[in-house]
């Protein structure tokens, strides 16, 4: 299994920050570890133009359709298009400010499956959530409502971020992220067999290079989609360099 560091620009960037990206590309000619960059849609194939053959690319979502009467939204075919080869789907952010349901979600998912993308699926609870202990329940409901039936450990990763750890500072105890993700991955295999062992599962939510290397020596988080820590290339690269070496 090949490890992911996967950034999730969310609304920032300009074509002024294309340069963290040469510098990024430049730094890691042959990493460790797989890298992705999801900018937002308007510098997508601008950002695919100049990362390199080591820097894969994605969209921060799509639309479930292929195309239509669907105004701001872009399909998975459209990713693919301008060189994405990667879609978030079901971030918490869209889930709260769009009113995006499990059912939504899995079906960009598959979207972005039959384009032939891979879909980072994400789930995670609410502090509500977490200080009732519905943790558990809350993110398997999520993954059995938001991961296809086709998914495998080739065209499918899950991002597990808990939704009070996101841009906040705040960070699950290692235990806590570490049972979340032994859960995620037990689930997994009883729906989907030996071949979810493969199946990569992130941690996102305040990942920085202070903390980096600590989360990922944890059970079964086999990378991070960060946030804010991916927009400069020296803070995305200390997270990479943990990666590459855990």
């Amino acid at each position: 299994m090949r490890k992911l560091a996967a950034g999730n620009w969310k609304m920032n960037g300009s074509r002024d920050s294309l340069g963290e990206i040469t510098a990024l590309a430049n730094a890691y000619s042959a990493p460790g570890c797989d890298i992705l960059i999801c900018p937002p849609a308007t510098l997508l194939s601008r950002l695919s133009d100049v990362s390199g053959p080591a820097i894969a690319t994605g969209a921060q979502d799509c639309h479930a359709k292929t195309s239509g009467a669907h105004t701001g939204d872009i399909s998975a075919d459209m990713v693919k298009d301008a060189g994405g080869t990667y879609v978030i789907v079901g971030h918490s952010e869209r889930r709260t400010d769009h009113g995006e349901t499990d059912p939504d979600v899995r079906a960009k998912a598959e979207a972005s499956l039959t384009a032939n993308l891979t879909a980072i699926v994400c789930v995670g609870e609410t502090l509500e959530d977490r200080e009732a202990g519905r943790t558990l329940d809350v993110v398997g409901t999520q993954m059995a409502g938001s991961v296809p039936d086709d998914a495998t450990a080739a065209n499918t990763v899950v991002a597990y971020e808990p939704v009070w750890a996101i841009g906040t500072g705040k960070v699950p105890t290692l235990e806590e992220i570490g049972e979340v993700h032994d859960d995620i991955r037990a689930a997994l295999v009883t729906r989907f067999g030996e071949d979810a062992k493969g199946m990569r599962l992130l941690y996102g939510g305040s990942v920085k290079p202070s903390n980096a290397a600590e989360i990922f020596a944890v059970s079964n988080v086999d990378g991070a989609l960060v946030g804010g820590a991916s927009l400069k290339a020296a803070d995305f690269g200390g997270i990479i360099d943990a990666l590459a070496a855990s």
